[in-house]
């Protein structure tokens, strides 16, 4: 090797271990960033010329070492499955938490619920038939009848609440949806620019899979890598950003519960109007907007129902104290408009004898519907035992899911993560190899300093 050739070793292995020098404290600087994918330099040994010039030979033991890449650590199997797992995650979680608004609307076991209240009202008929020519007693019985409808109509509404709220976080997640789906296009066409350029664009991809990220737990994305650095992120197999340009999803249908039966909601391209099967809490909210809450309100229209239509036909079998007959106590057969339609406490039938009178029989027999096994308290235990059921279900399932999820992004931080130890390990070893190679260059330095200025001087 040349003296020379000593320098240019000397000069190469000062950039290689300053670059490796600045990538480590830029790890450390990024160590709490999120999304921020550990980077490493690769350094690759200078050989000779593998052709030497005409009659020359190499002799040299080599000409340095340059730095090919700055390489992200990601795992690519650990990042397509932490997405799947995202999205699952976020919708049991979407799930599990409409379940528990759910469970607040009804509020059982209450001493003040429709179960309790039903029960007062049971209690109500008991009395009339214990004495049927108790005034108190009858309007008791019509407060306490007013009391179940009421609270029927409450927790419907209440739905209805929880519908139009869903409903409109549907909205905005969709639009999120597309605004990411912009972003990961944008970064897709600068990571390509800069790629072909020359430049690492490590900053950029941690930016892109960010949002990608992000699709997947809002929409159940996937991604799929080309070589020029770009991502193609699919929905349910279908294309959502492809390269540089993205597609835009939609909600259509009802804006309101009263009209989910007759024009549900569904998520389609903006395109071509096709429909959209997606994942994550898109999917989560889907499910609550048009099964979920439709199916409470159907079990809870049961029970008004059956409240009506049983306590109906048994009023309009009785004698009211004017005695009239065929009068119905309930107005309206489902939870939304179900009503006491007896306004007199004379109009209650609690004579099952024609003529009215004093009677208690009929009331007898009203107060017996509690224990029907197609009554309303039947329907609104099974309702409530299938809610608790369901909601159990899903508390389970999310935290199981949540469980399975910390854990694999705990393997994704464990390769891709800043260890600050490590880094602090890599800036000594960088830091010793530059003194050693800036020694090297002082000592070539001093070599040539002596055949410069100190040969053929002996004997001046």
């Amino acid at each position: 090797m040349s003296m020379l050739a000593g320098l240019n070793t000397a000069l190469t292995a000062l950039q290689a271990h300053r670059s490796g020098l600045d990538v480590a404290g830029q790890n450390i600087a990024n160590a709490n960033t999120e999304g921020y994918s550990r980077q490493r330099v690769d350094l690759r040994a200078n050989g000779g010329p593998p052709v030497p010039g005409i009659f020359s030979t190499w002799q040299g033991a080599g000409a340095g070492v340059s730095v090919t890449d700055v390489v992200r650590l990601r795992d690519a199997f650990l990042e397509g499955r932490a997405r799947a797992e995202h999205s699952q995650d976020a919708y049991l979680s979407t799930v599990n938490q409409a379940y528990t608004s759910i469970e607040t609307v009804l509020a059982e076991p209450s001493d003040t619920a429709v179960a309790a209240q039903l029960s007062d009202f049971w209690a109500g008929w008991h009395d009339i038939a214990n004495n049927p020519g108790d005034w108190a007693a009858r309007v008791q019985v019509l407060q306490r009848g007013s009391l179940v409808a009421d609270g029927l109509r409450t927790a419907h509404d209440a739905y209805s609440s929880v519908w139009n709220g869903t409903r409109a976080s549907l909205d905005a997640l969709v639009v999120e949806v597309n605004g990411a789906a912009a972003a990961v296009a944008d970064l897709n066409e600068t990571i390509r620019r800069a790629q072909g350029t020359g430049p690492p664009a490590n900053e950029l991809i941690d930016q892109r899979d960010v949002q990608v990220m992000r699709l997947a737990e809002l929409v159940g994305a996937t991604a799929i890598a080309r070589e020029d650095g770009t991502v193609d992120v699919h929905v349910n197999g279908s294309t959502l950003v492809a390269g540089s340009s993205n597609r835009s999803l939609a909600v259509t249908g009802a804006r309101g519960l009263v009209e989910q039966g007759t024009d549900p909601v569904t998520l389609r391209w903006s395109d071509n109007t096709s429909s959209v099967v997606p994942g994550g809490q898109v999917a989560g909210n889907l499910d609550i907007v048009t099964v979920i809450l439709p199916g409470q309100v159907a079990a809870l229209d049961q029970v008004a129902s059956r409240l009506a239509d049983t306590v109906n036909t048994a009023h309009r079998a009785g004698y009211g104290l004017d005695g009239a007959t065929n009068r119905p106590f309930f107005t309206g057969m489902t939870a939304a408009t179900i009503s006491v339609a007896v306004s007199n406490p004379d109009q209650v039938a609690a004579s099952g004898s024609a003529g009215g009178g004093l009677g208690g029989s009929n009331a007898d027999a009203l107060a017996g519907l509690a224990d029907r096994s197609d009554g309303a308290d039947t329907a609104y235990r099974d309702m409530t035992v299938g809610l608790g059921l369901a909601a159990q279900t899903a508390a389970r399932r999310a935290d199981i899911q949540s469980r399975v999820t910390t854990e694999v992004d705990s393997a994704r931080d464990a390769g891709s993560g800043v260890n600050l130890d490590e880094e602090m390990t890599s800036m000594l070893a960088y830091q010793r190899a530059y003194e050693a190679a800036a020694r090297l260059l002082t000592t070539i330095d001093g070599v040539l300093d002596v055949l410069i200025n100190r040969t053929g001087l002996v004997g001046r």
